[in-house]
Parts: structure tokens; sequence; C-alpha cells
């Protein structure tokens, strides 16, 4: 029973029955069409038990945004066990034949995926490289700045119809926040669509959009929920995505999304840590932030990874790696780098930094600190002055931030 088979396109229907009985979910047919067209069977593994699918992990191919550049990523889904079958080792050997095909086929130096629990994929090596912040925001105790004159037009939009606009500012923008996914018009049709089971009594799906000279540049992906009390209206605004390249189109985007008619709440669930939006309201406590877990990364080709991004200052360290799943990562890597390139290749120099492969993938986005690790004994220093000298380097200028669940 243990045998991994690779998905074929017929799976797709039966897999989806397993991931609404893992999810807790009644599989819609339309949602289940739409989640079909960007299915990669050939990057699908399962595992049958009498001729029926009883695990099941998958990948997408697409690319993930970096400090300084975007490299091929795995982006690892749909990831289920039966209730029947569970504790039969049949997740870790999904896991564990999915990272060596992975790292075998030498195309993606990392993999990435969300978490369902936060204990299940450290043990494979995926270390919690970007949080988040929701927000559920009462929007009866917020205020934004006045308009200035140097704001744009904001209008609102069919998805259908702008989505050459919103694709074009997002590739644009997504080079300087990590973590954001690349789209080809696959995963745009799957983001913009708007399936009537996904709105839980919310309204479709609406697009703001803000005009400057020169084009659209900024955007809101967002809803709203009528909630009517004694009192009056209580009404909700879900927003999914804010996109802005200027402060002056995210300041009018947001001053909008907060004073619909009606409305008294705003949710926001993927807001970065370094949300501006902190530093502009005049009380942020009234956004009810929490900081949660996002995007989880799994290094699996050290010297290729530590190679492919950018450091925020010039970094010259030997780090000792250690990977039970892949043994090729384990040793010692003389990394090299700055913020125009890095190279990365074994040595036999003495390490001067020392962790597991879980905490380089922590690091690799930029949002977690190299001297935190340190002081919860996840990174070692073996060289005085190490931990200073390098820190600053695997940093970035903008936090890492999960643009949408995949």
């Amino acid at each position: 029973m243990t045998d991994i088979q690779v998905g074929r396109p017929e799976d797709f229907d039966e897999i989806g029955q397993l991931l609404g009985t893992a999810f807790h979910e009644t599989p819609d047919p339309e949602v289940h069409e739409i989640e079909r067209g960007v299915f990669e069977p050939d990057r699908s593994l399962l595992v049958r038990d009498e001729g029926r699918i009883v695990a099941h992990a998958a990948a997408f191919t697409r690319e993930l945004a970096v400090p300084g550049a975007s490299v091929p990523a795995a982006h690892v889904t749909m990831v289920s066990v039966a209730p029947t079958h569970r504790r039969r080792g049949l997740l870790t050997a999904l896991m564990r034949r999915q990272l060596r095909e992975i790292r075998d086929a030498g195309r993606e130096p990392v993999a990435v995926l969300w978490a369902s629990e936060g204990r299940i994929y450290p043990r494979f090596g995926y270390g919690s490289a970007a949080q988040r912040l929701t927000l559920e925001a009462d929007l009866t105790e917020l205020r934004l700045p006045a308009p200035t004159p140097d704001e744009g037009r904001l209008r609102l939009a069919r998805p259908d119809r702008c989505r050459t606009d919103l694709a074009r500012l997002y590739e644009r923008l997504r080079a300087e926040r990590p973590g954001w996914s690349a789209r080809d018009d696959r995963w745009w049709h799957y983001v913009l669509s708007d399936v009537a089971a996904r709105r839980e009594g919310a309204t479709e799906r609406r697009v703001l959009l803000h005009d400057a000279p020169d084009g659209v540049d900024g955007y809101a992906l967002y809803r709203t929920k009528e909630h009517w009390e004694r009192s009056g209206p209580r009404g909700q605004v879900l927003v999914e995505e804010v996109v802005a390249a200027t402060p002056q189109a995210y300041r009018a985007i947001w001053r909008l999304l907060f004073s619909l008619d009606l409305t008294r709440r705003l949710s926001y669930h993927r807001a970065a840590v370094d949300e501006p939006l902190l530093r502009l309201v005049d009380e942020p406590r009234a956004l009810s932030g929490q900081l949660v877990d996002g995007l989880w990364v799994r290094v699996v080709d050290v010297p290729a990874a530590l190679a492919a991004r950018r450091y925020a200052t010039a970094v010259d360290t030997v780090v000792e790696v250690t990977d039970e799943l892949l043994p090729e990562n384990s040793g010692r890597w003389h990394l090299v780098g700055d913020g125009s390139g890095a190279r990365c290749a074994a040595t036999d120099r003495p390490a001067e930094l020392a962790c597991d492969v879980r905490a380089l993938g922590e690091l690799y986005l930029g949002g977690t600190g190299l001297t935190a690790l340190a002081a919860a004994g996840r990174v070692r220093e073996l060289r005085p002055g190490a931990l200073a000298a390098a820190g600053p380097a695997f940093g970035w200028h903008r936090a890492p931030v999960p643009m949408e669940i995949f």
C-alpha cells in the first residue's frame, strides 16, 4: 500500500473527493473545475489501497519572489491522507518522495507551501519564512489622512475587463516583494474566478482601480457583506488584495475601503508585517492585528538556493548545514554575496555558523532574523562575531508576505 504512483488527469475527481474529506468540505463542481485548470498530473503523487486513493501530495510549477530575485519554486499543495489511513507513514513517504524528485530534477532550489497545522512540516525541513497579519478593523474608530491633490482617480471595474492591467501591475511590483508567486494566464483565471460557493454570503468580487497619468498604479480586490442590527447597518468589507505602486494610490484605495456606505467592519487576512496601513491610521489598535504564519520554505538545493537570492549587505561566511532527508545538502558551504549577486560552494574551510536546513528555510525570504534564530538555539555561532557580521545580510528592505493561498 505504500507504493507511490504518479497521478493522471483522470485521477483529479477522486483526489478532489479525498481533499474534501480531509478538509471537511463538500466539493463544489464549479470550484472543482477551476482547480482542474491548474492541476499538474505529472507532479501529483498518490497512494492507493484496493484501488482507492488514500493519500496524495502535489506541486505547482511557479516562480517565487525572493530578496532581489525570482526563483523557480515547487509550490506544494493538495496534501491529504484519508482519515482511515492516518498514522501509517503515508504522509512521510509522500513528502520524502516529493523532495527527492524536486532535488533530482534540478530545476527548483526551494519548495514552498501553506501549512494547515504548524507542527506538520518542520519535520520535513520546512521553516516558517513569511508571516502575515490578519486585520479585523473597527471602521468606526479609524481615520486616514485627508486626500492630497496628487492622488489619482478611483474607479470600479469588472475583473474580466481589467485583468491585463492587474497582471501588468502585479508583475511589475512582484520583484520587490518576497513571497509573491508568479501568475500566468491560468493563475490569473484561478485568482479572479468568482464562484458563488466561495463567497460565504458576501457579494461578488469587486475590483477597485487607481488611475495615475501613466495608467493603473494600484488596485484592490474585495467583497462586502451586509449585516443589520437594531441600531442600524454593520456591514463588513472583506479585502483580498491591495497592490499599489505609490503611496498616493495606497492611501486613496484604503480611504475608499474604509468609507464604504453601510459598513462598519473590515477584514484583511494577508497583510504584510510591515503593512503601511499600520502607520497611516489614527488608531492602530483598532486594526486588531494578529501575527500568524503564512509561507513555509524548504531549501532543496543549498548552494543553488543561497546563490539565487541577493543580500542586503555584503556577506562572506561559511555555514555548516545538516539535512537528514537530503544528505547532499549536509556539509560546509562558503557563501559570498551582496545586493548584486552571490555564489555558494562546498568548502573545507572551518565553519563560522551552523544550522539545520529548516533554519535556512526560515531565513530565506528575509523575514526572520539570524540572531533571533540563534537566540532560540536554532543557529550556532562557531566564530565570535559571525552572527553580527552575517545577520544584516540575510534581511531585506521589504518584509516577505504571502499574497495568495495555493
